[in-house]
């Protein structure tokens, strides 16, 4: 307390100054979504950069000096920065729906809330959707550290000719949500499929004798239990809230650690931003060493490989295809020479895009 002052004058004190910081970061908001709307003027066309976007709030985490976290600070210039695009370039992002899902909240989590969120029935309608124009960007699943890759995002991505520009990785927290106040009256547990893997050994232990009902979305599961008080769902925090649903235990998901990483699709490549990752599909001949020869441009190269998920190839036939992340944009000198050397050693390479790498 300062000396001099009772409690009361010291919290007046206190709440004058915060006063007269809002003003100044109102003024400064302002005087920020200004500049954003001369930038637009100035640029025309595509004014979303993924790059830059990344850059700014690597730089104020960096530069942030508490208390605030800079998980916080992230959170708060990213709405700043939707609000000032939206002064110029609305923008429209598909996602897997319906709404309430994690796909949803991937979306928000990199776009801000400043879009036009349109859901979708299928991935295929995510893809259909931006190729066709009707949608800026679009939001897809691609794996899940507990249950793995997404098949269907891996297969479009293969046939699809469009970009990654961007990736989210999202916390995955499981909720066990009802119409009810407790647990009386279940007879029943709805939730999608891999949500009801992630929970598995929960369920074991607490509702061992429920009837475990798989459906299209966690969204699904929550409108279901809205609508019948004999019946719980497990889904996201932003279903119960939007369903109106009592979350009667949180945080169930077996694995704390438990994400999903979603990719950010569209027609255009992201430029580099200092810290990212491409990705690329390939295949090579079935003949002995083929695969080493395949991966050994990396390493002599000095590129450092994160991720090697095999499917197999659409020809029906035993054949496989490869996907692959590797630090680094495809623009650096060393990517471009370990990319050159990877596809005379290959039958067959797609990039798939260079993207600002995603932080939890």
């Amino acid at each position: 307390m300062a000396e001099g002052m009772s409690e009361e004058q010291e919290l007046l004190k206190l709440r004058n100054e915060i006063d007269a910081i809002d003003d100044a970061v109102l003024a400064s908001m302002s005087r920020r979504g200004k500049l954003a709307q001369r930038v637009g003027e100035i640029k025309q066309g595509n004014i979303y950069r993924p790059e830059r976007e990344a850059q700014v709030l690597r730089r104020l985490a960096d530069a942030n000096p508490g208390p605030l976290p800079s998980t916080a600070i992230q959170r708060i210039f990213r709405e700043l920065m939707s609000a000032c695009l939206a002064l110029e370039q609305p923008l429209k992002v598909a996602y897997l729906g319906p709404a309430g899902t994690f796909s949803e909240s991937a979306s928000r989590k990199h776009f801000g809330s400043a879009p036009t969120f349109m859901p979708m029935l299928a991935i295929d309608d995510v893809f259909r959707s931006v190729e066709a124009g009707s949608v800026d960007y679009g939001v897809v699943p691609v794996e899940n550290s507990t249950e793995g890759a997404i098949g269907r995002t891996l297969d479009l991505l293969l046939l699809n000719p469009l970009k990654i520009c961007g990736e989210v990785k999202l916390r995955i927290h499981q909720h066990l949500m009802s119409k009810s106040d407790g647990l009386g009256a279940a007879r029943r547990v709805y939730s999608h499929a891999q949500s009801l893997a992630q929970c598995q050994e929960w369920l074991n232990r607490n509702l061992p004798s429920l009837p475990r009902v798989p459906v299209a979305s966690n969204a699904e599961a929550a409108r279901l239990a809205a609508e019948d008080p004999e019946s719980v769902a497990i889904a996201g925090e932003a279903a119960a809230e939007l369903y109106g649903l009592n979350i009667l235990a949180g945080n169930i998901e077996d694995d704390p650690n438990n994400t999903t990483r979603f990719l950010v699709i569209c027609q255009h490549d992201a430029g580099p931003s200092g810290k990212d990752k491409t990705s690329l599909v390939c295949s090579t001949p079935n003949r002995a060493g083929a695969m080493h020869r395949l991966l050994q441009p990396l390493a002599e190269h000095g590129v450092s490989m994160s991720k090697l998920q095999s499917r197999p190839a659409r020809s029906g036939l035993w054949e496989y295809v490869y996907y692959i992340d590797f630090e680094g944009h495809q623009s650096e000198a060393k990517v471009v020479a370990a990319l050159a050397d990877l596809e005379r050693n290959a039958s067959f390479v797609k990039v798939l895009g260079s993207y600002p790498v995603a932080a939890l």
